[in-house]
This record gives structure tokens, C-alpha cells and sequence, in this order.
């Protein structure tokens, strides 16, 4: 069994309200949606719709002591609720789409890594839990490189 886990949208609440000059400083984007299936929200889970205001910001998807350590662009939607998938389902923003996956060890060491459609990610996700040596995955959107969500057994 496995779990999705979406980011908390507590350390993005109150960029919403700075101003363009402030948001420029932090090197953070705030846009709205003019394109259905183009700013998946990584707090949500789920793809903003046209009319919603989101922001780009880098996040460290991989902050830990590693010669992986990264991090990259995400969407998040203002007043996003963060999502709770249930064990061994897969949000549908992740499902649509070219995914990566990466397998990472307790040292935070990639295993493997490989790429599939969102549609066919199950099985992928749970082969690759049958090695007790990974700890953790994280999924990756294949084509622009984002860090999409973070996925541990139960």
C-alpha cells in the first residue's frame, strides 16, 4: 500500500497578498489561469481552473543532506485545502500526465528512476515499494522537470 502526500498550503498563504515589487524580490509569480490543465497545485492536488489565481515559487523537493538535494518551480492555488488522496489512489492531475519516478533511500540516494504515463503510475509506484531499501518516491512531472508530490508505504 501506498500514500500521496500533497504540500501544506501554510507556508504559501500570505504570499498572496504581497504586492507585484514584493513577489518580484522573492522571485515568486502570481498569475491568473487562462489554460485548463496547465497549473497543477501541489497543495490541492488537483489542476487550477480558468479565473483562479495561482502563484509559481521554487520549493526544495528534496531539502535533506544528498548529492540529490534539489528543488524546482510549483503551482499553488490561492485558498488551496490541502489533499488527503486515499491510501493507494492517485489524483487525477497526476494521472493525466508524463510522469518520473524516483526511488530514494534512507541516506536520500536515488535507487532508480523511471518514466511513465499517469495512467499506468500504480503499478510502477508499487513495484517499485517491493524494495525494502527504498524509502520513499517521489513522482516528477516527465516533460518540465516539476516535482509533483511524494509518495511513502502505509
Amino acid at each position: 500500500m501506498f500514500q500521496i502526500h500533497a504540500l501544506s498550503p501554510e507556508p504559501y498563504k500570505d504570499f498572496f497578498s504581497l504586492s507585484a515589487a514584493e513577489l518580484k524580490h522573492r522571485n515568486i509569480v502570481k498569475t491568473v489561469v487562462e489554460e485548463e490543465h496547465s497549473y497543477p497545485c501541489r497543495v490541492s492536488l488537483a489542476d487550477a481552473t480558468i479565473g483562479e489565481t495561482v502563484i509559481l515559487i521554487n520549493y526544495s523537493h528534496l531539502a535533506e543532506a544528498s548529492p540529490y538535494n534539489a528543488s524546482h518551480a510549483i503551482f499553488v492555488r490561492e485558498n488551496a485545502s490541502q489533499a488527503t488522496p486515499d491510501a493507494n489512489c492517485i489524483p487525477q492531475m497526476i494521472t493525466n500526465r508524463l510522469i518520473s519516478v524516483r526511488a530514494f533511500d534512507a541516506e536520500h540516494l536515488m535507487l532508480t528512476a523511471d518514466v511513465v504515463e499517469g495512467c499506468d503510475l500504480k503499478k510502477m509506484i508499487c513495484d517499485m515499494l517491493t524494495n525494502s531499501t527504498v524509502q520513499y518516491l517521489h513522482l516528477h512531472y516527465a516533460r518540465p522537470g516539476c516535482f509533483a508530490a511524494k509518495v511513502t508505504r502505509v
